[in-house]
């Protein structure tokens, strides 16, 4: 008797992204209760289960759902409003807007157009930094889409939610008491902004609030050298220096860019277990300079992908986050120094590590959480299909990106998205811009 599933993805190659990176020809990946029960051949899981609903992937390559591990999808709502500046001028104009325009139905709209954007692009969960996080969550949810979120820190009052640093701390803790029964795929979440907007015994503060409830706290660190020359001004130290004075580095913490680093920094996340983010768009564009990743992936450290948000990356397109990200490091002169399937790699089970949720999220594995995506490979650009990751990382686009699913449920089928109604969010958003 064949075995109940709600979901068989059938036909396509499955590319696993397991630790052997294996690829099932002709296959199939099982889901029931939006957990993968098998991946295996389609002719035997053909006889095995009997799904109430199948995605035909004949033709397409089928994945895990790409993990951003850094954006601010609100900025949305900003694209194309702070191009061709520094970071310092760039955060200047947007921390202005922000105090202007950011209100929970502000930023639950541009939230919506967000998810819109990654749900096209193949991107299933974000690690998002911003304000009015409630509102970015329920936007999320009611488009089954995975969000990890929660309350950001600055040392001033919030853009436009005014709340002061102390009555955040009680704010925030209620917020991670509400998370303390997380659902399978998701874990609790402190943003503290930066080294440079937040004084070291307020960091310390935060940290300790994240972990006395198992958060993941994530934090901008050495986005760029004048970043890094601030804080040493600051606090006689540079900003990875700061955090492991402080005792703050290890598992639980994920920095964002990570670009200005020496070796004994380097070293110090290794040592520690710290993921770094790594965003080579948008620190292509402000001019931050180059993430050193082959040194970071050589020493040990955990490496994920991030597209940042729109309004200093312009997208949120992880699968160019993946060229990016397999093509700048080679500009030293080392071919190898990223390869395709590191770069691929990067976008998914290393971002879901990064994130702590390696164990259900970042590969197609029984017991991992149904996020998967189907990628069409019938146009001229992917043809032929030599190496899975190298079509992936360098010739793949985010339109390639036929269908997504998010713990099991469909929320994109023929590139026709299917919980959220995409034509009214962007009118929405284009009534606030």
């Amino acid at each position: 008797m064949s075995e109940p599933a709600d979901l068989l993805v059938e036909g396509g190659d499955v590319l696993t992204v397991d630790e052997a990176g294996t690829l099932v020809r002709s296959g199939t990946v099982a889901v029931r209760d939006g957990e993968i029960l098998a991946v295996g051949p389609a002719a035997e899981l053909r006889e095995r289960y009997a799904a109430t609903d199948i995605l035909d992937a004949s033709g397409c390559l089928v994945l895990p759902g790409l993990v951003n591990t850094h954006t601010h999808l609100a900025m949305t709502l900003l694209r194309g409003r702070a191009d061709d500046v520094t970071l310092q001028g760039f955060l200047e104009r947007v921390l202005r807007w922000e105090a202007e325009l950011l209100s929970p139905k502000n930023v639950a709209a541009a939230v919506r157009v967000a998810v819109a954007e990654s749900v096209r692009a193949g991107v299933t969960s974000a690690l998002d930094m911003y304000w009015f996080h409630e509102a970015a969550e329920r936007a999320a949810r009611e488009a089954g889409w995975r969000l990890h979120t929660g309350p950001t820190f600055m040392d001033v009052p919030g853009p436009a939610d005014g709340i002061a640093y102390e009555d955040r701390l009680e704010w925030a803790r209620r917020d991670l008491a509400d998370r303390a029964t997380a659902r399978p795929g998701a874990r609790p979440v402190l943003f503290a902004h930066s080294t440079y907007t937040l004084s070291p015994a307020q960091l310390v503060e935060i940290a300790a609030l994240a972990r006395e409830f198992g958060a993941l706290l994530h934090i901008h660190a050495a986005e760029n050298a004048t970043e890094v020359a601030t804080v040493e001004v600051a606090h006689g130290r540079r900003p990875v220096e700061l955090l492991d004075s402080l005792g703050l580095l290890g598992p639980d913490l994920l920095l964002a860019h990570a670009v200005d680093l020496t070796g004994p920094e380097i070293a110090a996340l290794a040592r520690t277990g710290t993921s770094v983010a790594h965003c080579p768009v948008s620190n292509l564009k402000l001019g931050c300079g180059i993430a050193p990743v082959p040194r970071l992936l050589s020493a040990g450290v955990t490496v994920g992908l991030g597209t940042d948000g729109a309004v200093s990356s312009n997208t949120l397109d992880m699968l160019g986050a993946v060229r990016q990200a397999a093509l700048v490091h080679k500009a030293a002169g080392d071919p190898t120094a990223v390869g395709a399937e590191q770069a691929v790699r990067m976008a998914t089970i290393e971002g879901a590590r990064a994130l702590g949720l390696g164990d259900h999220l970042g590969s197609l594995e029984a017991g991992k959480r149904a996020d998967l995506i189907v990628l069409d490979l019938a146009a001229p650009h992917l043809r032929p299909l030599h190496d899975p990751w190298s079509t992936l990382a360098y010739a793949a686009h985010c339109a390639d990106v036929r269908d997504t699913v998010v713990d099991g449920r469909i929320l994109m089928r023929d590139r026709a998205l299917t919980t959220l109604d995409e034509a009214g969010a962007l009118a929405d958003l284009e009534a606030l811009a």
